[in-house]
């Protein structure tokens, strides 16, 4: 099956590109995914563990499965901190 993975925020600059098409076997998971954006793109490795993907705009763990039609996308963990400096 062939996806189309939306990147967002550092994930996107890191790859220099906002869609990434991949090409996955029928019944591939959330980890085969990592596993070939990873490979697909090099520049996101040391990223993809730490992804938060998203299938059909829900947080899925690695074990969810991925359909032909699934819309899929990943985010990068966002850190909290305070504004200006101020608590």
């Amino acid at each position: 099956m062939r996806l189309s993975i939306q990147l967002f925020a550092l994930a996107r600059d890191k790859a220099g590109r906002s869609v990434v098409p991949l090409e996955l076997p029928d019944g591939a998971n959330v980890a085969d995914l990592r596993a070939a954006l990873a490979a697909g793109v090099p520049a996101l490795a040391p990223l993809v563990p730490v992804l938060l993907i998203a299938v059909d705009s829900e947080y899925a763990r690695d074990e969810v499965v991925l359909r032909p039609e699934s819309q899929v996308a990943a985010f990068p963990p966002v850190s909290g901190g305070t504004a200006g400096g101020v608590a």
